[in-house]
């Protein structure tokens, strides 16, 4: 499950602004969400790993033999997209979804649900179902 800073395909009509703009107790009220929501899935063992990106960071390509990295270069800002992850082992993708949609719910400002579009992926290893 990936977390975006910048919404989805379509911004929910109740979207707020990004994080960097709420309060420090809305922060907070976020990340304990986030946090009571990994220890449930520890719990039920279906939690593997997740994790929070700072919003800043840079493109890094090779350049040649001898050459410094290239770095940010016309690329897609992924630093603004990203914002963390969880990776969840679950029995479904049935689960993963009814997963997905309650981390979508998640508080934002004045601690109301911020309806995030997260991005669903399974591992390409895995036999999980491919979606259109």
């Amino acid at each position: 499950m990936l977390k975006h800073y910048r919404g989805g395909p379509v911004k929910h009509p109740n979207a707020e602004p990004t994080m960097d703009t709420w309060t420090p107790d809305e922060v907070d009220a976020h990340l304990a969400y986030m946090d009571d929501f990994a220890d449930r899935l520890r719990a039920s063992g279906e939690f593997v790993s997740g994790t929070a990106l700072a919003p800043t960071g840079t493109f890094v390509r090779h350049d040649g033999e001898g050459r410094p990295p290239v770095t940010d270069g016309p690329f897609a800002e992924t630093k603004d997209l990203v914002a963390g992850w969880m990776v969840v082992d679950v029995e479904s993708w049935e689960r993963a979804l009814e997963l997905a949609g309650e981390l979508s719910a998640a508080p934002g400002p004045g601690g109301k649900p911020l309806h995030e579009w997260l991005e669903l992926r399974p591992f390409l290893e895995s036999d999980a179902p491919v979606t259109e």
